[in-house]
């Protein structure tokens, strides 16, 4: 076919495709396991060898390996790094002038590229090898690359063989004819492994367990909690569960070779496992390659909260770094200190109370250690440590979960919050906690201490 011919002659080497980029350019790297690798360091080394190549802006999210063009001697100097979602990488880009938060609510993405952004001086990504009819499979993230794709000038396909191919809904590839520049390169996908459940993660997950009814669907987030409530429902007697999740991690792998997935009640792609984004282990990339089962979306239907309210019993569970005693969600930061970002959790917790028979959980654990001085502080705190960033406000919060219990906050006033709150901290903490509820006049005298 003609794709083949226009695909010979896009055919080029990392290092002179990356030569379009100019000074003050705005190049965008897709998302976590899409992040380019074989250009992204012939860039690095375009710019080490031209110290005027400088004010490049890059956009990214969840780096799963060191960008190589953060790693320059003078990249404070010569770049920003914009993150849409922290990972542990990209935070300790912050604190050296390196790495900025791209704010956010998840599921308007494609809406931000399109009409608020509006313009993309280069994007280059990872994509599956063409099909038979000159599409690139954007693989492992639906999730905003075909918004990218509208709005960029230039675009730069890193075409790797071991990139997973997924079925989707819409928005799932871009076409040879659109792409400026193929590049090949087989690098192995990036990983994220989730390690071993801590004892206060398998807490948490068998508090969440009973509360999952038979045909449920389940949207898990990142993190260790999540994932040990996954281990949990692969061994438990559920059946015929569906997925609807923003992040597709290795958890769902397991529950579904459980024999415990089988989509057969969702209203929505009836028995079919739907994400936005994926990232795991290689298990999780081999079980998701052509498998029909999988269907990838964009994020603004994923997290719709009007799709997810569509799907009876929608089963919600995140994590988050503090709550107070208002019940305010603070996932992002731990007071001005980045960790994470808003990423869908707000949406999930909305589209999961509007969801018939549906619940929404937020997990901590009841604690945090410090790793410099090894002092040991309360997650759930009077007031949010200020320049905390509320991510899921009093106002949605429903099920908050530590290892100490389970409380359902929806329909509490202040008093009754604050003694269902202090409930599931850490005892060392309560009475701490009570006298300043008390000062903040939202402890009652008849409350249990």
């Amino acid at each position: 076919m003609q794709y083949a011919e226009t695909y010979r002659q896009k055919l080029t080497t990392a290092e002179e495709a990356v030569k379009v980029i100019q000074p003050g350019d705005w190049v965008d790297y897709s998302f976590t396991a899409n992040h380019p690798v074989a250009l992204d360091r012939a860039l690095a080394a375009r710019m080490a060898a031209e110290p005027d190549l400088t004010n490049l802006n890059f956009r990214g999210g969840i780096a799963l390996w060191p960008p190589a063009v953060t790693q320059l001697p003078d990249a404070a100097d010569r770049i920003t790094w914009n993150s849409w979602h922290v990972s542990g990488i990209e935070r300790r880009l912050f604190p050296q002038g390196i790495g900025y938060y791209h704010i956010l609510r998840y599921s308007e993405m494609p809406r931000y590229y399109r009409e608020n952004i509006r313009h993309v001086n280069v994007a280059m990504f990872q994509v599956a090898p063409m099909d038979a009819f000159g599409n690139f499979n954007f693989g492992l993230t639906p999730s905003h690359l075909r918004a990218i794709c509208d709005v960029a000038d230039t675009i730069i396909v890193e075409v790797n063989r071991n990139m997973p191919y997924v079925h989707g809904g819409h928005d799932m590839s871009v076409h040879v004819d659109e792409v400026s520049m193929i590049v090949e390169a087989d690098s192995p996908i990036g990983q994220l492994p989730s390690g071993a459940p801590s004892d206060v993660d398998t807490a948490v997950a068998k508090l969440i367990l009973p509360e999952i009814p038979n045909g449920a669907c389940l949207q898990l987030g990142i993190g260790g909690m999540p994932n040990a409530v996954g281990a949990l429902i692969a061994q438990s007697d559920l059946k015929d569960l569906g997925v609807h999740s923003e992040m597709y991690v290795d958890a769902f792998v397991d529950i579904a070779m459980a024999g415990k997935i089988t989509g057969k009640y969702k209203s929505l792609d009836h028995g079919r496992q739907v994400f936005t984004f994926a990232a795991g282990t290689q298990k999780l990339y081999d079980y998701m390659n052509n498998n029909p089962a999988i269907m990838g979306a964009p994020v603004d239907y994923v997290n719709d909260t009007s799709v997810i309210a569509q799907l009876d019993n929608f089963i919600s569970i995140n994590n988050t770094v503090e709550v107070d005693l208002f019940g305010q969600v603070a996932s992002e930061t731990a007071g001005t200190r980045h960790i994470s970002g808003a990423g869908g959790q707000l949406d999930f917790v909305l589209g999961a109370y509007r969801s018939k028979g549906g619940k929404s959980f937020i997990c901590c654990s009841s604690t945090v250690k410090n790793k410099k001085d090894g002092t040991v502080k309360s997650r759930i705190t009077p007031t949010l440590t200020p320049g905390g960033i509320v991510t899921a406000t009093r106002a949605n919060i429903q099920y908050l979960v530590t290892e100490y219990g389970m409380v359902n906050l929806k329909g509490t006033t202040t008093w009754q919050r604050a003694e269902a709150i202090i409930s599931v901290a850490h005892p060392d903490f309560r009475d701490e906690l009570i006298a300043e509820a008390e000062k903040m006049h939202i402890w009652r005298r008849s409350n249990k201490r």
